[in-house]
């Protein structure tokens, strides 16, 4: 016999049906995160946000390849398309996408898809290494292969759990009395979700003591601090505490490229900037970030860059 109160009337029932919402009516993660983004980046560029590390991207067209520095970051995309090139390595990824940076890393990146009508719309998120560590070392997270490395840049579904997270970050942007208080303890969150989600096995490989990715990872932000000097190999592996060889060898596989070229990237990249900013002819840029030869400098340049510096340089004021 069922229990009096269990029955529904067919009146309570019809009153249950219409109070229920319409499935289409429910705003998806990626909805939510569109809207907030619209809001705060109406023009083309990037916008920095009043949330530390927070970063929101519009394009109403696709752009030509740029090439940029990532550091270690949660990129998203939530309209549109966007590519990215690390050496030999191509990653295309679209709206409900995550991308993972685990190490800062010279790129080629532009957004595929976007229009006036469906402008490419975005998100970046910079991590802090340190809280990612102090996280990973208070929970009981599996070990990866101390011989195997990580995969620099990694590209995963956008999990419920995850983009949870990020809407309530991005929604604190209508509140920013509580900005201080609150961003910190959101990013805690996403920290953790990242460590234990689809990107954890790229984290876990960073933050293991003494694993190829962590002697890589410090190599690489010793030379973005000193890339400036002449590089010698031998003393670069002796801060990873590697050989040469095997080195060069991880080295290539986390960054796509070797030790040198990842020098000249960063050299070639901050003369640009240089030249764009600050309105520094080439010779002396070129000599800022450690050429001495203007010759070997314009070569070099033009080789990443596709022009020599004066053309480039016209070419992007003009775009």
């Amino acid at each position: 016999m069922l229990d009096s109160a269990m029955v529904l009337t067919a009146e309570e029932m019809l009153m249950s049906k219409h109070e229920q919402p319409k499935l289409s009516t429910i705003p998806t993660t990626l909805d939510v995160l569109a809207r907030v983004i619209d809001r705060f980046a109406q023009t083309d560029g990037d916008h920095i946000t009043a949330i530390p590390g927070l970063t929101f991207h519009r394009r109403k067209a696709p752009t030509e390849p740029l090439h940029c520095i990532y550091g270690v970051g949660l990129g998203v995309v939530v309209q549109g398309g966007k590519q990215v090139t690390l050496g030999e390595q191509v990653a295309d990824y679209g709206p409900g996408q995550s991308m993972l940076t685990t190490i800062d890393l010279p790129v080629l990146a532009h957004v595929t898809h976007a229009s006036t009508r469906e402008p490419f719309l975005g998100m970046m998120l910079t991590l802090d290494m340190r809280l990612i560590m102090q996280i990973a070392s208070e929970m009981e997270l599996p070990q990866p292969d101390k011989d195997s490395s990580c995969q620099p840049v990694t590209i995963e579904k956008l999990d419920g759990t995850l983009g949870d997270a990020l809407v309530r970050l991005v929604k604190l942007l209508d509140e920013p009395t509580v900005v201080p208080q609150l961003a910190p303890l959101i990013r805690h969150e996403i920290t953790v979700r990242l460590l234990t989600g689809p990107h954890g096995a790229q984290l876990q490989h960073l933050v293991a003591a003494g694993s190829p990715s962590q002697q890589i990872a410090k190599a690489v932000a010793w030379l973005k601090q000193n890339f400036k000097q002449p590089l010698h190999v031998d003393e670069l592996a002796e801060r990873a505490r590697m050989s040469p060889s095997t080195f060069r060898q991880h080295f290539r596989a986390i960054t796509g490229m070797s030790p040198l070229q990842f020098q000249k990237q960063l050299r070639l990249q901050e003369a640009r900037q240089l030249m764009l900013n600050q309105n520094l002819d080439a010779g002396y840029a070129g000599g800022l970030v450690g050429y001495e030869s203007a010759s070997q400098f314009n070569r070099e340049y033009s080789r990443l860059f596709g022009a020599p510096p004066q053309r480039d340089i016209k070419r992007m004021r003009l775009n």
